[in-house]
């Protein structure tokens, strides 16, 4: 199947526009016989005359009413792609934006990035939705706008990444727990009782994995699905939680956390996008928000 000429559809929103072929080869600046090749080509194309004499002038055929604002949109859209972007008036804009968090993000950045969007484009709303998994569906399908997370083997090789900042795993527990005062060694950190934080309910993870080696189990007494709700048990038990120190700044905050007594490594957490939106200038400027709050605060604390 050979390949249409794209360039017909400009021919063609044009004649159906003013229902005149010598008015139609003004407006495209063709010659009467440049126009009239053209038509015969339109007519061979779609299989239909488009226009048809009555009288002293055309009329278009039902075929040519069907097609006119189908073409002419096609038309709009095709110009508006090929034209460059322009600097968005962000002061008129209107759109919702759609981020894929954890809680932590949210409730540690969320307040900073809302107040920077609104005094920079009132318009815009953001729509925090919870991240459940680590797969990109949602950015492929459109869903989801930016994501943020650290990449994992689920994430599609077509994703766009960008590195917002390192986080390290620590202890954390109420004022006045055991824990809050003197040296913490492995095994007196093992020796407590845990909150284990995983999304997909399993009893163990990386610090269990460091601890072994020593010898040491941690005693788990519960298992939750995110850090804030971890938190929220530590501050009112005497469970210890562990959790990332930068996602839960401002979660954290009158209570005493500690370093890990095992060696545990970073992670890095990223901004995540969809290569369609790359170079859309308000999707680009959202990005940059991102990352400047992100670099901003809260800052680590021990």
């Amino acid at each position: 199947m050979s390949t249409p000429d794209f360039n017909l559809l400009v021919t063609l929103d044009a004649v159906l526009t003013e229902g005149s072929v010598a008015r139609a080869a003004r407006r495209l600046r063709l010659s009467p016989s440049a126009m009239s090749r053209a038509l015969a080509r339109l007519r061979e194309t779609t299989g239909d005359p488009l226009l048809v004499r009555a009288g002293r002038g055309l009329v278009p055929t039902p075929r040519a009413l069907e097609l006119r604002e189908r073409v002419s949109q096609l038309v709009q859209d095709a110009e508006a792609v090929l034209r460059p972007a322009t600097t968005p008036d962000l002061k008129q804009l209107v759109r919702t934006f759609t981020l894929r968090t954890s809680d932590g993000f949210v409730e540690n950045f969320g307040s900073d990035l809302i107040s920077r969007v609104g005094a920079e484009a009132p318009g815009v709303r953001l729509r925090f939705v919870q991240k459940t998994n680590k797969e990109s569906a949602s950015l492929r399908d459109g869903t989801v706008d930016l994501e943020t997370g650290v990449i994992g083997a689920a994430i599609g090789p077509e994703v766009r990444a960008q590195a917002l900042f390192r986080d390290r795993f620590i202890g954390v527990v109420r004022m006045g727990h055991p824990l809050s005062r003197g040296k913490i060694t492995p095994k007196r950190y093992a020796s407590g009782r845990h909150i284990n934080v995983s999304r997909r309910g399993l009893d163990q993870g990386p610090i269990d994995e460091a601890l072994s080696p020593l010898g040491l189990q941690r005693t788990i007494v519960t298992v939750v699905g995110g850090f804030s709700t971890a938190l929220t048990l530590a501050r009112t038990t005497d469970l210890i939680a562990s959790v990332p120190e930068r996602h839960t700044g401002k979660l954290r905050a009158g209570m005493h956390s500690f370093p890990l007594p095992v060696p545990m490594p970073e992670i890095t957490v990223s901004l995540l996008w969809h290569p369609r939106l790359h170079a859309d200038p308000v999707h680009r400027w959202l990005r940059g928000c991102v990352r400047d709050i992100c670099a901003a605060g809260p800052a680590a604390s021990s």
